[in-house]
């Protein structure tokens, strides 16, 4: 049987302010980042991402985008903390999230620098005032990660036609055995250099001291990227329930890079236009099975708050949405949804904690709305039961709901 199970994530495409944003995220109660793309472009024409239902998760029609009467729709909270790309994509695959701890590099540093002195390396701390970061081996830096929950992650920044990605990848693993924050992030690209890095040091407050992504050039050309998760466990997730199964999983963007896929295909690319192809690839070359793609440009244009290079990157994404719907058969479900909120006017360059769309298509189904979800898990629950696998270790499937 043709049946294929597609999830499109774009990352940081919130459709407004959770609940307890104002307690968690103090600030993030006037997060809407589809809102501030209307307010700047409210001509702005969608018309795939319509159909699928984008105005009725939205809750509101713009002056060229209206609701739909054919769509299956929804919205989903984060049960995860904060509001994070990692921990997002675990909880999508079905993880059930635990608080973790938010530490400052700066309580870490010493630790860190010592143990990859023991293990042989040249550490250099360098230093901004009282903030310190280490660079290790002459081209990688090892800091607070900037562009996200401060305290939650670290990482690790080189250029990789100065350091092999293998090189820095080991360096990474030893600050991940001494680091008890959510992840330890591993990235680099090729054409920039040590400088370029260096150049895009910045400070948060008074106690977050890292290197801008956008600005270090890593995600120019030759990007590669690893994140280290701390406390999650691939064996309760969807992509190695599956594949236990016998069942392919492919996995496309960012989402390659964070979630656990041993026995299936995992492709790390960051242009939209591409990583969409590479969707559109897989659709003819897989007759049966999961396929979760991350368009990450939409988060990186959240972090660098800017609306146009947003607004730009969803008319790709809609264009290319509306060739995979052309692709789908019958038995086939395709969602769009996303991780979390990034508004690009809300002042800051961080993640803001949002509501999520879930539009749901599946060729005959009636219109309906599946509601507010409390955890994003309820996608990869959906997943196992469309395969009738066991369940991961958290969500409620709403397939139920649309049959």
């Amino acid at each position: 049987m043709n049946k294929r199970f597609i999830v499109i994530v774009l990352d940081g495409f919130g459709m407004g302010a959770m609940k307890d944003a104002k307690i968690q995220r103090p600030g993030d109660e006037v997060s809407t980042t589809f809102g501030s793309i209307l307010k700047t472009y409210p001509d702005l024409k969608l018309p795939n991402l319509e159909k699928l239902g984008l105005m009725n998760a939205y809750g509101k029609e713009s002056k060229n985008m209206h609701f739909s009467n054919q769509a299956v729709f929804g919205k989903s909270e984060l049960m995860h903390f904060g509001a994070d790309t990692f921990m997002g994509h675990q909880e999508i695959m079905g993880t059930k999230p635990k608080k973790p701890l938010a530490i400052p590099f700066q309580e870490k540093v010493d630790e860190i620098a010592e143990h990859l002195l023991q293990a042989n390396h040249d550490v250099e701390i360098k230093t901004n005032g009282k903030l310190r970061y280490l660079l290790v081996d002459h081209y990688c830096t090892v800091a607070d990660n900037i562009d996200a929950d401060l305290g939650m992650a670290y990482n690790c920044t080189a250029p990789l036609d100065q350091m092999p990605f293998e090189k820095e990848l080991e360096i990474a693993r030893l600050v991940r055995e001494i680091a008890t924050v959510n992840r330890v992030i591993v990235f680099g690209g090729t054409g920039n250099t040590i400088e370029d890095i260096l150049a895009a040091e910045e400070t948060r407050g008074s106690d977050y001291i890292g290197i801008h992504a956008v600005k270090s050039k890593s995600y120019e050309q030759g990007y590669q990227c690893l994140h280290l998760g701390y406390g999650v466990d691939k064996n309760v997730q969807v992509p190695t329930i599956l594949t236990k199964a016998g069942i392919p999983v492919s996995l496309f963007g960012k989402v390659a890079d964070i979630v656990a896929n041993d026995e299936g295909k995992s492709v790390s690319c960051v242009d939209t236009s591409d990583v969409l192809d590479l969707t559109i690839a897989e659709l003819s070359n897989m007759d049966y099975g999961f396929i979760c793609t991350n368009v990450q440009e939409t988060d990186l244009a959240g972090h660098s708050q800017n609306v146009e290079w947003y607004k730009d990157l969803l008319v790709i994404a809609d264009k290319k949405i509306g060739l995979i719907l052309e692709k789908l058969n019958e038995n086939d479900i395709l969602l769009v949804m996303a991780d979390h909120g990034n508004d690009p006017l809300i002042g800051h360059n961080k993640h803001t904690r949002e509501n999520v769309p879930l539009l749901i298509y599946k060729k005959g189904h009636a219109p309906c709305s599946i509601g507010l979800r409390h955890t994003l898990s309820d996608v990869g629950a959906s997943v196992c039961d469309y395969f009738h696998v066991e369940a991961p270790q958290n969500g409620t499937s709403f397939l139920p709901e649309i049959s």
